[in-house]
Parts: C-alpha cells; sequence; structure tokens
C-alpha cells in the first residue's frame, strides 16, 4: 500500500456509525462554544471557563479526525481548511487570553460561514481544482 492510497483511498473508508459520532461532536461542539463565548461576554470566571474551551477543542479535533479517517482530501477543500482555522484560533486563545471574546467571535463566524457556505464552494478542492461533493 502506497502513501497516496493511505490518505486518499478509493473509495473513500466509513467509520462505524460515523454521522451519529459526527452528530454528537458537533452539538458537544456548538454547546461548548456557546457557553465559551456566553460566558466570556457575560464576564464568568476564567476557571470556570477553562473546561469549555478544552471541550471546544476536543470537539473540534474530533469532528476533524472523523473527517481524516475518511480520507485526507477533505484537508483539501475549503471547508476543511475553514475547521483548520477554527481549531488554530480557539488552540490560540490560551495564550492570548485578552482577546479571547474578538477571537471567539471570529470562531463562530467561521463555523457559520464555513458550515452554511454553498456546497459547490465549501466542498471545492485546491488539490483537484473543482469541487468534490460526496455523497454520505
Amino acid at each position: 500500500m502506497d502513501l497516496r492510497s493511505l490518505l486518499l483511498p478509493e473509495p473513500r473508508r466509513r467509520f462505524p456509525h460515523g454521522r451519529a459520532w459526527n452528530v454528537g461532536a458537533r452539538t458537544v461542539h456548538l454547546a461548548a462554544t456557546g457557553i465559551l463565548l456566553g460566558g466570556h461576554v457575560f464576564g464568568a470566571p476564567a476557571d470556570a471557563l477553562i473546561p469549555w474551551l478544552w471541550a471546544a477543542i476536543a470537539s473540534g479535533t474530533a469532528m476533524f479526525g472523523l473527517e481524516l479517517y475518511t480520507s485526507f482530501d477533505w484537508l483539501t477543500q475549503i471547508g476543511g481548511l475553514v475547521v483548520v482555522v477554527k481549531v488554530a484560533v480557539l488552540c490560540v486563545i490560551p495564550f492570548a487570553w485578552s482577546a479571547r471574546v474578538p477571537l471567539l467571535f471570529v470562531v463562530v463566524a467561521l463555523a457559520g460561514v464555513g458550515s452554511h457556505m454553498p456546497g459547490k464552494f465549501r466542498h471545492y478542492s485546491l488539490l483537484y481544482r473543482r469541487s468534490v461533493k460526496e455523497t454520505r
């Protein structure tokens, strides 16, 4: 097995109950980021919010991992790149604590745009230079 077939399998690998795992991780992620943003906007103590930051990072990373398991070609798509940027911004927060509220608004904006942009853009692959929308 060569590296290309390992990272870009044809057909894509399927994760058992992948849709359910994705929905679960996305639900945790939405709740954690919502609590995190609201907590920071309304001045909740930082100690109470740190676990929610890590929950947001972990659930975002779980969704990231589920996508990569099926195929690394997701990383070449605009939607995948948006997720990479979101997780990176979340990971910056512990080191730029005074900018946490604007950074969290950036994460929410990226999430809204990334999740709701038309599929022809979300699934556009920089590798293949075309939309590679898959059906699941």
